[in-house]
């Protein structure tokens, strides 16, 4: 970066006519003092730590300037290495919170000195960057005047946190704000806003509500003193309820991702149910439940879609939610071009809708945590202070016998916790800070590339002229400079080949020569799960995916992706799979479990990251490193070569752990401790493919191997105080008649192995001090006891092959033959085969009845022209010498059981958590549930199996050749927020979210399970 930093004999000539020698030319960061008018803002862009940090570690001189509001007192900085100084003119990057008073604003057309750290020798000038929230960056009209500062002739830089994200528009998230993350400090101050400005509604028409006892979010210290107030009026609602005269208190929550997440995790303190959009004429809302298609069709919601074309889409959140919501919490961005949330003429029909659903009406109080003004709501048309938190808003098109709705909009909700707050929005900007610090340095490393790329995206302006993204406000400056003096903006054109300025690290262009890299990751296996996983890959353009099978045929749609290759490989040849690890920087394996041991020392010798979906196997284990088991490998441990090999990160295992552990930890976080813990995980067809004609009202969309050998497994875990240890041939035995996770869905469940390492997996404490461990699988009723009778009977025999058999109707008869020794029994003879039945196996009528119809059904006994039976004799018998039982039965089961054409499939996960006081501050024991429910796509050909497998292995494997997961190394599972955290948002965001709740003294899972 060298030719970035050239003298400047011109630079220097102008810099003694306007810089005194106080700067020295030492690279300068300014800590600014937020505007006076503001008085309540007591942020800071950085904590004292931060500013050590930087004076320590970077070389760095830091200025401060004194403020008395300011949460952190001067003298702290100070004491961390800043300098007292009242103008900050000679700082290079000023940083401020909201923007900074034109008079106050720091800006000249000549550049400021910079020197070399090693001697202090002047060797280049440089322009000043801005940081802060400078609201200009969607065409505010309130703030042009400081925008027109910007462009205008001047070389300095203007960066808006509001647009520094992960990733372009629109689908990039924002990565440094004072929202919903470890902490939710914007989210928690709007939720408590949004509940205090409705009990003052209600009093307006005579009636008290429980939330006229909150306090407001300025007088708690922290986030945990909000959950604290919250819980206390938790209790009161769960011994006294909400008044009758109001109805049920209905909240809807819009946002997704960080907003959503960090509302629920406050409202689980009160005591609620969630419910569906389609249930609330009988209340959480995803996009999903209100944008529809403009042109009237009833195409579903596809997200992609709407970011790519958002005029094809409308909101008719007037309609389906609006009317039946007491309070509404919108955390919704907006960006012009968007359908709104609700329009002025919407919300007139609100109003006169929500009437017929009370007395009072409803919708009458919004918390705008989103606060765009005319944005998303367009009838919310200002911004509110915490003196004066909320106005009535009512706009000309409600009628005068109709009230307005009662809007609380504070901008600065964070400030209101301004040290928690301060803190994370420092640990948050202290990397792009550290960038930008780096680039004026010269010594800008490959990884900062991704710094660079969201720091160029941030760039409001810079060197005279708008950037990037934001060329589109020429047009609306352009209008308020000839509407405020008559004057012109001279727009500059757009041109390709523009020579770069002197100081090229700091330009705006995305390119970043010299420093971008390509990331590489191979996929090893091409299976049913594949194509989730490499689509989701591929939206990444600054990563090479390469595909690795022995069928490549079965990613021909690969072709329409242009950073995705394919390549056929025979795993047997391990010089080619050496080959490609060398060429990748993570490893996914989607091959078959017996692999997985093989290419995992490949990548320990290689040096090469790996994930797989897989449970972790003993062999894997034997891997992470060396000790207790003796390793033959040659190039040592996981550990010793310093990559991680992820395992577990599927559905089950996988998301399960992921949700299970995000929950559990935030409620240690509230001080509780589990008694319970109950997860239930199954993959099934959607009810309407499960007929009761189907046999097991089962499906399989891969082979029935795995479903069969787990049906022999046995099983421990505790409920209720009671330990179970089921051997394997009695699970099926031993199931859960009825689990009730749904009132429209009925399903039964079997113990899923071992649950009791889990304790330890969760750090949940110890068995002994645990009310119930439980994991489970889901399936419809009956599926356990035909499968237990097809045991019985010796189809799922796997120690001894069927020698001589020519067919399927063979396939029952001798099977039970060869399991309890019958010689005589004839293949085609069904009397005796169910006579040998009923003398071997103890069967009610019920029972052999049903068995019968099965074994017809499947066409692997004779079949009595009165059964339903499909066209039998069209799959051809395997070739195949010496098959066992369970080998041919899961043949034919893969045959008979698959899914048709325009059938789908489903997966549901759903966690239940027992929690109490760990100080014994609440009497009431709280049931936490978590729930995810998922459909497969007959359309796109894509099950709900092969996404919720499928897309956390991406996610995982995107965040570890991204370089987010830098503290866990080794063999291990998804237990490290850096790995399930990434993996939960990009669920959240492709539409596979869970939805949480929480409930006091109710009658819970734990409660209502029993063993058969």
């Amino acid at each position: 970066m060298s030719q970035h930093f050239k003298k400047s004999l011109t630079h220097r000539r102008l810099l003694k006519q306007h810089f005194t020698s106080k700067s020295n030319g030492v690279l300068t960061v300014g800590i600014r003092r937020e505007d006076p008018t503001r008085l309540w803002e007591r942020r800071c862009p950085l904590t004292p730590s931060a500013v050590q940090q930087l004076v320590q570690e970077e070389g760095v001189r830091v200025l401060v300037q004194h403020c008395n509001r300011r949460v952190f007192e001067t003298r702290e900085f100070e004491k961390a290495g800043a300098t007292t100084d009242e103008t900050l003119a000679s700082a290079h990057i000023v940083l401020g919170i909201k923007e900074v008073p034109i008079p106050d604003l720091l800006h000249h057309s000549n550049p400021l000195p910079l020197s070399s750290n090693k001697n202090g020798r002047l060797i280049t000038s440089v322009p000043r960057t801005h940081l802060m929230f400078s609201h200009t960056g969607k065409g505010q009209t309130y703030n042009m005047p400081l925008l027109a500062k910007f462009v205008k002739p001047g070389m300095d830089r203007l960066i808006d946190y509001e647009f520094l994200t992960d990733g372009p528009a629109p689908t990039g998230k924002r990565v440094v704000a004072f929202g919903w993350f470890a902490g939710g400090f914007m989210i928690a101050a709007g939720v408590i806003e949004g509940l205090c400005a409705s009990a003052h509604d209600f009093l307006s028409f005579g009636v008290a509500s429980p939330f006229l006892y909150l306090p407001r979010p300025y007088m708690c210290r922290s986030v945990e003193g909000m959950r604290q107030t919250l819980r206390q009026v938790g209790t009161f609602i769960s011994e006294h309820g909400t008044p009758i005269a109001t109805g049920p208190f209905v909240i809807a929550l819009t946002g997704n991702g960080n907003v959503a997440k960090g509302a629920l995790s406050l409202l689980n303190e009160l005591p609620h149910t969630q419910v569906a959009v389609e249930d609330l004429p009988s209340l959480v809302s995803s996009p999903e439940n209100y944008l529809v298609p403009s042109d009237g069709s009833s195409k579903p919601f596809n997200r992609s879609d709407y970011y790519s074309r958002p005029s094809d889409w409308k909101s008719i959140f007037h309609e389906k939610v609006a009317p039946y919501t007491t309070l509404l919490i919108n955390g919704a961005g907006w960006q012009p071009g968007f359908p709104r949330l609700m329009t002025n003429e919407q919300l007139a029909f609100t109003r006169q809708e929500s009437h017929r659903h009370s007395r009072y009406g409803r919708f009458r109080t919004i918390a705008d945590v989103s606060c765009d003004v005319k944005g998303g709501l367009e009838f919310m048309n200002k911004s509110t202070t915490i003196d004066s938190p909320f106005y009535t808003a009512k706009p000309s098109t409600i009628p005068e016998n109709r009230p307005g709705v009662q809007i609380m909009s504070v901008d600065i909700l964070p400030t209101q916790i301004p040290e928690d707050s301060s803190k994370h929005f420092s640990n948050a900007l202290m990397p792009y800070l550290r960038t930008i610090i780096r680039q004026y340095q010269g010594r800008v490393s490959e990884n900062d590339r991704d710094y660079v790329q969201a720091l160029n995206r941030a760039t409001v302006a810079q060197n005279g002229e708008l950037q990037g993204t934001f060329k589109w406000l020429y047009e609306p400056l352009s209008e308020h400079v000839r509407s405020s003096n008559g004057g012109s903006l001279e727009i500059p054109a757009v041109d390709d080949n523009k020579q770069v300025p002197e100081f090229s690290f700091l330009d705006t262009t995305p390119k970043t020569e010299g420093i971008k890299k390509t990331k590489n990751i191979l996929l090893l296996g091409s299976g049913m799960v594949a194509r989730p996983a490499i689509e989701e890959i591929a939206k990444h353009k600054d990563i090479r995916l390469l595909v690795a099978s022995n069928n490549v045929s079965e990613v021909d749609f690969i072709s329409k992706l242009d950073n995705v290759n394919s390549k056929h490989i025979d795993l047997v040849d391990l010089n080619s799979v050496k080959t490609l690890i060398d060429e990748s920087d993570v490893v996914i394996s989607l091959l078959p479990v017996p692999f997985h041991p093989t290419i995992a020392k490949l990548c320990i010798e290689r040096k090469k990251h790996l994930v797989t979906a897989s449970y972790i196997s003993d062999d894997m284990r034997k891997l992470h490193q060396r000790g207790n088991v003796l390793m033959s490998f040659p190039c040592g441990s996981a550990l010793e070569s310093d990559v991680i090999l992820l395992n577990e990160i599927g559905l089950d295992p996988g998301i399960d752990h992921c949700s299970a552990i995000s929950l559990i930890e935030r409620l240690k976080a509230q001080n509780k401790r589990i008694k319970s813990f109950i997860s239930f995980c199954g993959g099934l067809p959607a009810p309407e493919c499960a007929g009761t004609d189907v046999p097991l009202r089962y499906k399989f969309s891969w082979s029935p191997r795995g479903v069969l050998n787990a049906a022999l497994n046995p099983a421990s875990f505790k409920l209720r105080n009671k330990i179970y240890n089921i051997p394997g041939d009695g699970l099926l035995q031993s199931r859960f008649k009825d689990v009730p996770l749904s009132d429209k869905i009925p399903l039964e469940g079997i113990a899923n192995r071992d649950s009791f390492p889990y304790v330890d997996f969760y750090s949940l404490g110890s068995v002994e001090n645990m009310n119930t461990v439980l994991r489970g699988t889901l399936r419809y009723p009956g599926f356990s006891s035909l499968m237990d009778v097809f045991k019985r009977i010796g189809l799922l025999e796997s120690r001894s092959s069927l020698e001589g058999i020519r067919s399927w109707s063979a396939l029952a008869s001798r099977s039970l033959a060869r399991k309890y020794h019958l010689n005589t029994l004839k293949d085609n003879d069904e009397a005796s085969f169910r006579s040998a039945i009923k003398d071997l196996v103890d069967l009610s009528e019920e029972q052999m009845s049903e068995l019968m119809r099965a074994l017809s059904w499947l066409g692997i006994a004779p079949s009595p022209s009165s059964y339903n039976t499909p066209t039998h004799n069209t799959i051809p018998f395997p070739t195949t010498k010496d098959m066992t039982p369970i080998d041919l039965f899961s043949n034919i089961l893969s045959h008979r059981l698959k899914y048709q054409d325009r059938e789908r499939d489903m997966v549901i996960l759903a966690h239940e958590i027992i929690a109490v006081s760990e100080n014994n501050s609440s009497p009431f024991e709280e049931v936490h549930t978590s729930t995810l429910t998922a459909y497969g796509t007959p359309v796109s050909g894509i099950s709900a199996m092969a996404r919720t497998v499928g897309l956390p292995v991406a996610f995982a494997a995107l965040a570890i050749v991204n370089g987010r997961v830098a503290g866990t190394r080794g063999v291990c599972g998804p237990s490290m927020s850096e790995i399930y955290e990434p993996v939960l948002v990009g669920l959240e965001e492709a539409g596979i979210g869970f939805v949480e709740g929480v409930n006091l003294k109710p009658v819970s899972l734990n409660k209502k399970l029993a063993v058969v």
